[in-house]
């Protein structure tokens, strides 16, 4: 299993400390979570901060755009030095060709469903994409609670993936601490593991990655 810590959790005065702190303690990506105040309520960082923290990590900068229109603003985030580029299936009504645009530009693409959207609806682009992450709390703020129902989601991606020979990773967002909710995620295919408030929020966050790669060792 991968450990992507979400910089919205991070203390902002020093967000270069904190990257490099994750990424010194095990974690495998550097989640960024972008917030338009439109597709969610809230506001958080544009392509000039993925440009800016781009320089002091060598882990993939795993860019979730929480925004409406996003064709407006994947050139920038990929210019800026986004790895893999996710965007949400309820944010475009051209989905398809949002997702041809991320592929074209040579990076990783992913494909975000929130928890009132099934996976029929995405269906129809699961061969394009790199990554399926599957939100489960609904989008906007950390430290919300893990939503049940969506691990259903995840195994159901995990089947078509097996089925037809897909290649995407399945991320997970929301509510992840290492517990039961993660073991249920894992044992329905779950690949990546966003985790904001539950690493950042603890005294000590070293401890909280080594706590969430556990969960995926062998007993």
């Amino acid at each position: 299993m991968k450990v992507a810590p979400s910089i919205l959790s991070a203390d902002f005065s020093q967000l270069r400390q904190d990257i490099e702190l994750i990424e010194r303690e095990g974690a495998d990506w550097v989640h960024v979570d972008v917030m338009d105040g439109q597709f969610v309520p809230n506001i958080t960082f544009g392509p000039n901060v993925v440009e800016a923290i781009r320089p002091h990590t060598s882990l993939p900068l795993d860019v979730h755009l929480m925004i409406v229109d996003p064709d407006r603003y994947i050139n920038a985030f990929a210019e800026a030095g986004a790895d893999i580029i996710t965007i949400h299936a309820e944010s475009t009504d051209h989905l398809h060709r949002s997702l041809q645009l991320i592929n074209q530009l040579n990076v990783k693409s992913g494909v975000a469903i929130n928890p009132g959207t099934p996976v029929s609806a995405i269906e129809p682009v699961l061969d394009l994409v790199d990554l399926v992450l599957v939100m489960t709390v609904n989008p906007g703020f950390g430290g919300q609670s893990f939503i049940d129902s969506t691990v259903q989601k995840m195994a159901q991606l995990n089947d078509l993936r097996q089925q037809h020979d897909y290649h995407y990773a399945i991320e997970v967002d929301g509510g992840i601490k290492a517990g039961p909710e993660t073991v249920r995620c894992l044992e329905a295919g779950v690949d990546v593991f966003v985790a904001g408030s539950y690493i950042y929020g603890a005294e000590d966050p070293a401890e909280r990655i080594a706590k969430l790669k556990a969960v995926g060792e062998p007993a």
